[in-house]
């Protein structure tokens, strides 16, 4: 399940003075590489602003058919000391941007609740490259720790949570960072988001971890909140939700 995977007749591939586009030419027909510079949004008062999310900063910007977001790749750890935005070149199919959309692609296509994909773009420079990802800014309330901090979540919530990520886990979708603040919560909608280092895989323990991952950074959001924000019959909740979902969907094939 690695690789690249057919894309659509709408996903054009274009060069970039040091490296390359890919984007959706159906909700990007005038893409430049200006697209990926905060600063051109900014001149044309389409900047709505930004936030310090995970290691770097999201811009969100609203031109007047939609409203985008554009993440620039960082790294984490002690890495980041020696390089906070540069990664090891391998090639183009490997690069965080491209293999990030790509995913996306396929599983907007596919129909699961994900910010459809608008444009990626790498620029290499010898050895390393940088990067960047443009997506739709989804309608939400906010993320599930944004919505724990103001008040308790039903329990009809909870289980959509988890017949939400369900839906992901049948599909095939490892999220690399699955936590609190990577679920969005709408009126109507659960989604997932941010699927830098996601892979598909086969049905297997990793299903767990990813489960185990989530109900610590609850926890650890709901830290000195009011109990009623995340207790063990929310959690139950989810987990019902997460096993009363539809039968097992494998990925189609690339």
């Amino acid at each position: 399940m690695s690789g690249r995977w057919p894309l659509g007749s709408e996903v054009k591939h274009g060069a970039i003075e040091g490296g390359a586009m890919l984007y959706d030419a159906s909700r990007a027909r005038n893409l430049t590489a200006a697209w990926f510079d905060p600063r051109y949004w900014s001149s044309r008062g389409e900047l709505e602003g930004a936030a310090a999310y995970g290691r770097g900063t999201t811009h969100f910007m609203r031109t007047r058919d939609r409203r985008l977001v554009l993440r620039h790749y960082h790294r984490g750890g002690l890495i980041s000391r020696l390089s906070a935005d540069r990664y090891i070149w391998r090639s183009e199919e490997q690069t965080r941007p491209f293999t990030e959309w790509s995913i996306i692609y396929r599983m907007h296509r596919a129909g699961l609740p994900v910010p459809a994909p608008i444009a990626a773009r790498y620029v290499r420079d010898g050895r390393t490259y940088r990067g960047d990802i443009i997506t739709e800014r989804l309608t939400t309330v906010g993320s599930l720790a944004e919505c724990l901090g103001v008040g308790a979540l039903s329990i009809v919530t909870w289980i959509s949570i988890g017949r939400c990520i369900r839906r992901f886990h049948d599909f095939g979708v490892c999220h690399a960072d699955l936590n609190a603040r990577n679920v969005l919560l709408s009126e109507e909608t659960v989604y997932l988001i941010d699927f830098d280092r996601c892979q598909l895989r086969r049905a297997g323990l990793w299903r767990d971890s990813n489960l185990v991952r989530l109900r610590r950074s609850l926890e650890k959001v709901t830290y000195g909140l009011p109990g009623d924000r995340f207790s063990e019959a929310d959690w139950h909740a989810l987990l019902d939700g997460y096993r009363q979902a539809a039968a097992p969907r494998q990925p189609p094939a690339g």
